[in-house]
């Protein structure tokens, strides 16, 4: 089913082709001329507009300029008993999809579109194809884990799915932000479109404009071309905004026109172009923080913040380890087109003991490595990183004894160091200059010490 603007200043054809086309069951306007056909384009997005060339007030060649200035997405067929060669080729250069004889055969009229609303989904086809070009090919994911808190996160993904609500995904860093935001798309309405996703951290300052709402040829130094940005991509799909809190001002304060207005204009544009794509957003930021200081637009959190999904971190739910381990250890061993090697009992134990501050990602990368270094069959300790061997030996009782099967001192050290740090930042609710004082260092020092494990406040 598409959506079909018919313009003709003659009632008679107007209900002719309002009756065809609901019949072969599209969604059909009609307007008698050029200004109101205008402003009902400007109000809802078209597929297809179908108008006369010579009408009462305007012509179909001024409704032709402005859709195509509007949205170039959308085919336009032209329709005229006065026809010339010269008003021909002049249609067909602003853009019109065919040109259309009166008097016309109802099956040549069907026939014409039926191909003019195909080209327009080819075309859409192609711009999705063209952002997914060098994406990794796989399935969605799925939230995986039984505990309670992930059970939450499923019952609140089955209960916004099927909206249109935008939807703001928190979490830490590596907690599985992204998989909810393509959970919500799958089991939604519009799992047959597309999901675009961009890390707004990702892109440069001066180029994430460009990327999320497009640009017309000529509009910058390197603009050889127009090109459709993110929000025409998704089309009526699902964009997916990861690490929003990133974006600068100037983007924000046109993101929130877009959320507000449902339109965007390109860089060096001048007319709005109508979309339809649902918004997720993604931060591991606390945004209510960052716009108390200043940095992101109190408007724009609460348009994003309609529904907020939080991901736990996976220390919050340690029962779901034991399933996220057997799930990498298949998925890796099946990438690496080996047998699945079992876990050695020191190996899970240390596995398992693990705090994974880097969540799900750290944990998905430390059975990668695991699977990939492992001799025969078995993950066996040494496969482990050093990290996580020291990090399990630093575990409470005696940190000085030497386990029988030997020890990486530098990680058993480092593994201490960080589980101090970490303790004297809580005891200091985050002030790094009484956590300082607590341990004896110049803030100078403590900082240092901060970046060499990536600790941020706890």
């Amino acid at each position: 089913m598409a959506s079909i603007l018919v313009v003709d200043d003659e009632q008679s054809m107007r209900e002719f082709l309002e009756i065809l086309l609901q019949k072969a069951g599209h969604e059909v306007a009609v307007e008698a001329d050029a200004a109101s056909a205008l402003a009902r384009f400007a109000a809802g997005a078209f597929d297809l507009v179908i108008t006369d060339l010579r009408l009462g007030r305007g012509s179909g060649l001024d409704i032709l300029r402005g859709v195509k200035a509007s949205s170039a997405a959308t085919e336009v067929v032209m329709v005229t008993a006065f026809a010339t060669t010269e008003n021909a080729v002049q249609a067909m250069k602003l853009g019109a999809y065919d040109y259309v004889l009166k008097p016309f055969k109802v099956d040549e009229l069907k026939l014409v579109v039926e191909k003019a609303l195909e080209h327009r989904a080819l075309v859409a086809e192609n711009r999705v194809l063209r952002h997914r070009v060098g994406e990794r090919r796989r399935q969605p994911e799925e939230i995986l884990g039984a505990s309670p808190a992930v059970e939450e996160v499923r019952e609140l993904v089955a209960k916004v799915a099927p909206t249109r609500t935008t939807v703001l995904v928190t979490g830490e860093s590596g907690t599985g932000k992204e998989v909810v935001a393509r959970a919500i798309h799958e089991k939604g309405n519009r799992r047959e479109q597309p999901f675009v996703a961009i890390n707004c951290g990702a892109i440069p300052e001066g180029l994430i404009e460009s990327e999320l709402f497009g640009h017309e040829k000529g509009s910058f130094t390197g603009a050889s071309d127009t090109k459709p940005g993110l929000f025409e991509v998704a089309g009526s799909g699902t964009l997916f905004l990861d690490e929003v809190g990133e974006l600068p001002a100037p983007v924000q304060v046109k993101l929130l026109r877009t959320l507000q207005e449902r339109k965007i204009r390109r860089v060096g544009g001048s007319a709005d172009l109508t979309v339809s794509a649902r918004i997720i957003a993604a931060t591991n930021r606390d945004l209510a923080e960052e716009v108390k200081a200043g940095r992101f637009r109190e408007d724009l959190y609460y348009r994003l913040n309609v529904i907020q999904v939080r991901m736990p971190a996976l220390r919050e739910r340690r029962e779901d380890l034991p399933l996220f381990l057997e799930h990498f250890i298949d998925r890796f061993a099946a990438e690496l087109g080996r047998s699945r090697p079992a876990l050695d009992p020191q190996a899970s134990r240390l596995l398992l003991a693990y705090d994974y501050p880097g969540n799900v990602r750290e944990l998905a990368n430390v059975v990668e490595r695991a699977v990939t270094l492992c001799d025969g069959d078995v993950v066996t300790l040494s496969s482990l990183p050093p990290i996580v061997r020291g990090a399990a030996l630093a575990a409470p009782g005696d940190t000085t004894a030497l386990p029988l099967e030997g020890m990486d001192l530098q990680a058993h050290l480092d593994a201490i160091e960080r589980a101090i740090l970490e303790q004297a930042l809580k005891r200091t609710g985050g002030v790094k200059t009484e956590a300082a004082r607590l341990l004896s260092l110049t803030f100078r020092s403590l900082r240092y010490r901060l970046a060499k494990f990536g600790i941020e406040n706890v």
